[in-house]
């Protein structure tokens, strides 16, 4: 699901025992640092007392910036490099993808899919990263490891990790063609843009799927294929076509036959052992009107888990009913071993858009952390039916702020203020989950987050989960559909979508004051640390500064932290590693009390989740430096390795 309006933003205690040592190098394998996408790292070379001594050991350009011309306006490289049998794999905006000695960032091979640049799709050109996978049956030779690929134009290709040349054995050439539901599919408006998941034998895609345009959006269908011949093994639809499926109940009516999307545009996660595969499904289309889909709307806005070998339901818990905000599930659910209250399970920690944290049993999806459903608010529109309840852990508390009074508004002038005020003022404004309205609602958080796609990092040697948040607000108005059509023209640079099929369509804008500072107050950007063995915020921190946004800033508004986009991750050594924020910089953090020990200046924006690998007893942390089309971030095509001085 898009951001939604993020651009204009521009305008304006020792918890750590000594580190283990480890007899091989660690290595980076996958999107999420493993299969279960904790994003941590056994290595510890690098150090609370030596990370200040970071420097660039390389650096890549996937020459993107010399190539693609005026498409990098509408690009953002997010990719998360992995390193597997000894080479770090990279995949640019524009599905690119390099493979790259892991010590000198030096060029083995390199492979263009050829997506074309001139197609304009909802969220831009985004590669989050792509996936390894060693074939069992075959010790050797052609193909026996592959990279997958999932591209931005719904391609799958399998390309031979040695060479980087398509297999020929994997469907036309190396290539799946990933086809949507044939009746409701309209150019660019469906992409993929995360890594696919492959285990037993099968390689698993989701997709991203264009917001509030129409009630028959796209089916948010999760495909699964043979690894080895690309032959379609199964496919999951998140929305029940008949009666008959489990979750129909949750649907009233003919809703769950005519609505699309729940698509799966964030990561997934695998738990091999057990066989299980997780996917963080989104709302049902449109996102800000339900009527013409009553019901809780089930297996959307969940975190579904499936039985990787059939695509079963094995769980599932839903933790936005009937969602009208686009509080979809935005972020890898984290699988980690979680002791709460002297307890241990093995667990799925989710973060959300809402700033919640929900931590739920890996095996039954029940919580671990308990849930309460609480009161929202009420009062809508005509023929809209809300759910009176929503889901709320007990524990960690929310992460990000939602109440907000006209005294509240931020403001550097009394001008400035006072615009904030009067915005505030003339909106509704009734906490987290107060229904979109045509007199125009605040959602705060707004779209973007709380946490979004970068979702979070799990320490397990300490059951401490390490997150991002942003901190901003936006304003939904509904428009009735005889007035939609003029509010198009009044306003063309503001984000109106028809939601056709439905009696409004709808207009986002984000709540900023006239010299586009947010009209909240800072911070804008957090990181936070969670115990999970009861809940407790440890600390948390501002993130970024608006140093890149307008110079000598920071000194007047001091640390404010920024909206950010990408995850963090955690070392054994006691780091944190995140860039994130929208200032062109890499930082490390001390990971007992979040201060700040390091920071590591980036040619372009830093919009990306960093890995970490020890490679000939080295170890480099990497991240991708290109900016955020979203963000408006400068704009670049490197990948920059830091390391120790030799």
């Amino acid at each position: 699901m898009r951001l939604g309006g993020v651009a204009s933003f521009v305008g304006a205690v020792a918890l750590f025992a000594a580190a283990p040592t480890f007899a091989a190098e660690p290595g980076w394998p996958a999107y999420g640092g493993d299969q279960g996408g904790e994003r941590f790292s056994p290595a510890a070379q690098i150090t609370r007392t030596n990370v200040g001594q970071l420097t660039i050991a390389w650096r890549y350009s996937t020459g993107d910036m010399a190539t693609k011309g005026d498409a990098m306006h509408r690009a953002s490289f997010e990719d998360t490099p992995i390193l597997a049998e000894s080479r770090l794999y990279v995949c640019s905006p524009f599905d690119e993808v390099s493979a790259l000695d892991p010590g000198t960032g030096r060029e083995f091979w390199r492979f263009d899919p050829k997506i074309d640049p001139r197609i304009h799709y909802p969220n831009d050109f985004i590669c989050r990263s792509v996936a390894f996978w060693r074939d069992p049956k075959q010790s050797e030779g052609f193909c026996a490891s592959r990279i997958f690929l999932a591209t931005n134009d719904r391609r799958l290709i399998a390309l031979d990790a040695k060479s980087g040349k398509p297999c020929p054995g994997f469907g036309q050439d190396g290539t799946v063609g990933i086809v949507p539901f044939p009746q409701m599919f309209r150019n660019g408006e469906e992409q993929l843009t995360s890594a696919p998941v492959v285990t037993h034998g099968l390689v698993i895609v989701g997709s991203s799927i264009d917001d509030n345009q129409r009630v028959d959006a796209p089916r948010g269908t999760v495909h699964a294929f043979d690894a080895v011949n690309g032959k379609p093994r199964w496919s999951f639809d998140p929305i029940p076509r008949d009666a008959v499926a489990p979750n129909a109940a949750s649907w009233s009516g003919a809703g769950a036959r005519q609505t699309g999307a729940a698509n799966v545009w964030a990561p997934m996660s695998l738990d091999e052992e057990r066989g299980l595969v997780f996917l963080p499904t989104t709302s049902p289309s449109p996102d800000f009107f339900g009527g013409e889909r009553r019901g809780d709307n089930r297996y959307a806005d969940s975190v579904v888990a499936l039985h990787v070998e059939t695509g079963r339901v094995a769980w599932s818990f839903q933790v936005t009913h009937h969602d009208v905000w686009d509080y979809d599930v935005p972020a890898q659910p984290t699988l980690g071993m979680v002791t709460y209250k002297g307890k241990t399970a093995p667990a799925v920690i989710q973060a959300t858009k809402q700033g919640l944290l929900f931590t739920l049993d890996r095996v039954t999806g029940e919580p671990i952390i308990p849930v309460e459903e609480r009161k929202v608010p009420q009062g809508s529109v005509p023929d809209e039916e809300l759910s009176p309840t929503q889901p709320f852990p007990i524990a960690p508390r929310p992460l990000a702020p939602s109440r907000i009074k006209p005294d509240d508004a931020f403001g550097i002038t009394w001008y400035d203020r006072g615009q904030c005020r009067n915005k505030i003022a003339a909106a509704i404004a009734q906490g987290l989950y107060t229904p979109p309205s045509l007199r125009g609602t605040i959602l705060y958080p707004f779209t973007g987050g709380g946490t979004n796609w970068g979702g979070l990092a799990f320490d397990p040697a300490h059951d401490i989960a390490y997150v991002n948040t942003t901190s901003a607000m936006h304003l939904v108005t509904l428009i009735p559909r005889k007035d939609f059509a003029a509010a198009e023209r009044a306003f063309p640079d503001k984000e109106v979508s028809p939601q056709s099929g439905t009696p409004f369509g709808m207009k986002r804008e984000t709540i900023l004051s006239p010299i586009g500072m947010p009209c909240n107050p800072p911070p804008w950007g957090q990181l936070h640390a969670i115990d999970m063995h009861d809940g407790r915020v440890l600390w948390e921190v501002p993130l970024g500064t608006t140093e890149d946004l307008a110079p000598f800033s920071e000194y007047i508004l001091g640390k404010t932290g920024t909206p950010n986009m990408g995850g963090p991750i955690v070392t054994a050594s006691g780091l944190v590693f995140i860039g994130a924020a929208m200032d062109n910089y890499l930082r490390a953090f001390d990971a007992r009390n979040g201060h700040e020990l390091w920071r590591g200046r980036l040619p372009a924006g830093g919009q990306a989740t960093p890995m970490t690998y020890t490679w000939h007893g080295r170890q480099y942390v990497v991240i991708a430096a290109g900016g955020h089309s979203k963000l408006n971030t400068k704009r670049g095509d490197n990948v920059i390795a830091f390391a120790l001085p030799q």
